[in-house]
C-alpha cells in the first residue's frame, strides 16, 4: 500500500493504521489488504473484479470497510460488489473512495454495489468521496447502489463528496418488501467546473414499506449539479424526497423530483428547495465579528453538517 493510498484512507475512512474489524482494501484496482472475521467472510468474484461479502444472520455491532483508493491517472478501476447480510444481523459498512492524480490523465473510479438484505436486517453504509492532486486530468466517481430489502429490513445510507470531484454520477435504486426502510442522506459540494449528477429511483413494493431521501447539496464556481429522484408506491406505503441547495458565485442546480402511485394508500412527498444564503444569515453572524467569508463558510459547514 502506498503512501497516496495511506492519506486517502485518513480521510474517506476510519483508517487510523489499521482497520478494526473485516476489510478489503482496492489500490488502483488491485487488493492491497484483506481480512473476514468468524461473521463476515470477503472472497473475490471469480467472474468479474469485485467480491462478495457475507454476513451471518444474528450479526450484531462488527463494522465492514471496503475503501477504494485511485492514486495516479490512467486508471479507470470498475469494481462490482456484491453484500449478503443475515437474517436480523445488524452491522456497519463504510466504503469511502479517492481519487488522485498529478498528471494529466483521467482517474476514474466506479464502484457497482449491490445489497441483498433478509428479513430483520440491518445496515449502516457510510460512503465519503474526495479527489486530490495537483493533476489536470479529470477525477471521476461514479458510484452505482442496488438495494434489496426483504421484509422489515432497513438500509440507512449516509454520503458525503467533500472536494475535488470533476465529475460523478450517483445512481440508487432499491425495491423494498413490507415494513422494509429505506432512508438516504447525501451532501454533496461542488466547485470550479465541477458536475454532479444524484439519481434515485426507489420502488415501494411491500405493505407498510417506506423511503425518505434527502440530498444536501452547494454548488460553488461555475459548477453544475442535476436531481432526480423517482419514488414509486405500489402499495400501502409512506415516501419522502427532497433536495435542498444553496448556490454560491456561477453555481447553478436543476431539480426533477417525482412521484409514482399505483395504490390508494400510498403517501409520498417531495420537496425542492434552491436558491442564495441569505443575507440576514450573513449579516447576523458579521455582528458577531466574522467577515462576509467566514460567515459563508460557517452557514454553509452547518447545512451539510
Amino acid at each position: 500500500m502506498n503512501k497516496i493510498t495511506e492519506t486517502l484512507l485518513r480521510i474517506v475512512s476510519e483508517y487510523d493504521g489499521d482497520f478494526k474489524g473485516a476489510f478489503n482494501i482496492r489500490e488502483d484496482g488491485l487488493c492491497a489488504g484483506r481480512q473476514s472475521t468468524d461473521n463476515i467472510k470477503i472472497e473475490s468474484k471469480k467472474d468479474k473484479p469485485g467480491l462478495e461479502i457475507h454476513i451471518k444472520p444474528g450479526t450484531k455491532g462488527e463494522k465492514v470497510f471496503i475503501p477504494a483508493c485511485v492514486t495516479r491517472g490512467n486508471i479507470d478501476d470498475l469494481v462490482y460488489n456484491d453484500f449478503f447480510v443475515g437474517e436480523g444481523a445488524d452491522v456497519t459498512i463504510i466504503a469511502g473512495c479517492g481519487v488522485h492524480s498529478d498528471d494529466e490523465e483521467e482517474a476514474r473510479h466506479n464502484g457497482i454495489h449491490r445489497f441483498f438484505l433478509e428479513k430483520g436486517a440491518h445496515v449502516l453504509y457510510t460512503e465519503k468521496h474526495v479527489g486530490t492532486g495537483s493533476g489536470t486530468g479529470a477525477k471521476r466517481i461514479d458510484p452505482v447502489t442496488e438495494v434489496n430489502l426483504a421484509e422489515d429490513a432497513s438500509l440507512e445510507m449516509d454520503t458525503v463528496q467533500i472536494r475535488g470531484v470533476d465529475s460523478t454520477v450517483r445512481k440508487t435504486t432499491g425495491t423494498l418488501a413490507a415494513r422494509a426502510k429505506l432512508v438516504v442522506r447525501e451532501r454533496i459540494m461542488t466547485d470550479g467546473y465541477e458536475t454532479a449528477q444524484t439519481d434515485f429511483d426507489v420502488t415501494l413494493a411491500g405493505e407498510d414499506s417506506g423511503a425518505d431521501l434527502v440530498s444536501r447539496s452547494v454548488a460553488r464556481g461555475h459548477s453544475h449539479q442535476i436531481f432526480n429522484s423517482c419514488i414509486r408506491g405500489e402499495n400501502r406505503c409512506t415516501g419522502h424526497s427532497e433536495c435542498d441547495a444553496i448556490l454560491a458565485d456561477e453555481g447553478t442546480v436543476s431539480a426533477a423530483p417525482a412521484l409514482e402511485a399505483s395504490h390508494v394508500d400510498a403517501e409520498l412527498i417531495h420537496e425542492a428547495a434552491i436558491g442564495k444564503i441569505a443575507g440576514e444569515q450573513i449579516l447576523k453572524l458579521r455582528t458577531l465579528g466574522l467577515t462576509e467569508e467566514e460567515a459563508e463558510e460557517r452557514i454553509i459547514s452547518g447545512f451539510l453538517k
